[in-house]
């Protein structure tokens, strides 16, 4: 069946691949990011009926005109995905109030703004999805210079379990997808570059258990929460031992990693 699906974070990387595949499922799509060009060419490359909304997530007037765009375009929204993000490499003593800001705005906030906007329509229609797109970095923080980044993705975390037992009962569903690495440009759009001399947009090793996946993998999944919603998923179900050994000792587990 035919859904309205709303993208945000869809001019590039697993935001642009998901509309590119469900589109080939036939669904209608609202694509959203900030920039019209990169947005025309994604929806260029779509056989679908397609509206692109240029939409900064971080002003709320923008994510409900995106919300209104939508149902004025379609008549309803179906699904509601918050994947625009952002992160940064820098460790804890090196943040900044700023950094700290930004941070919080882009990966915390446009979540928050985009299900304030959707949920009353859903409500009244009783009958939708919600999909946040976090980070394995929420649930295991591995990475020092990805520090406030995953911060915010664990606030996500929360805040999608929280939402979802809020929505029990409603008709609405509400499901986390925890990515690890994956090959998209997200490495080259960080906010800062970790130290002297390196290359900008590098992306670093995976740590042990967490394979790099595509764009194309992690599109996959969402796509089939889309067609049978669960709770949440690791895009990489190698990472779900991963998460618990965690878990079960993390001094254990942190003494692993630095050895």
């Amino acid at each position: 069946m035919s859904k309205v699906i709303v993208i945000t974070g869809a001019s590039e990387g697993i935001g642009a691949e998901l509309a590119r595949q469900l589109g080939k499922l036939g669904h209608k799509l609202v694509l959203a990011a900030r920039t019209e060009s990169k947005l025309k060419e994604v929806a260029d490359n779509i056989d679908a009926e397609t509206l692109i909304v240029p939409t900064d997530v971080t002003k709320r007037a923008d994510v409900d005109n995106l919300r209104d765009r939508a149902i004025e375009k379609f008549g309803h929204v179906d699904v509601w995905v918050n994947n625009a993000g952002r992160g940064i490499t820098r460790p804890v003593l090196e943040l900044n109030e700023q950094d700290l800001d930004d941070m919080w705005d882009i990966n915390v906030k446009s979540v928050m703004f985009g299900v304030w906007s959707i949920v009353p329509h859903m409500r009244e229609r009783k009958a939708g999805q919600i999909i946040n797109v976090s980070s394995f970095l929420g649930r295991v923080p591995v990475a020092s210079p990805r520090s406030v980044y995953s911060a915010c993705k664990a606030a996500v975390n929360s805040l999608t379990a929280n939402l979802r037992n809020d929505l029990r009962g409603s008709g609405v569903n509400v499901t986390l997808i925890i990515p690890g690495m994956v090959a998209t440009a997200f490495h080259a759009n960080t906010k800062h570059v970790p130290e002297a001399g390196a290359r900008p947009g590098a992306m670093p090793s995976p740590p042990p258990g967490m394979q790099i996946q595509s764009a194309e993998e992690v599109a996959g999944v969402i796509a089939n929460t889309i067609a049978e919603p669960v709770p949440e998923v690791y895009t990489n179900p190698a990472h779900a031992p991963v998460a618990a050994k965690y878990y079960e000792n993390v001094a254990a587990f942190e003494a692993q990693m630095g050895a």
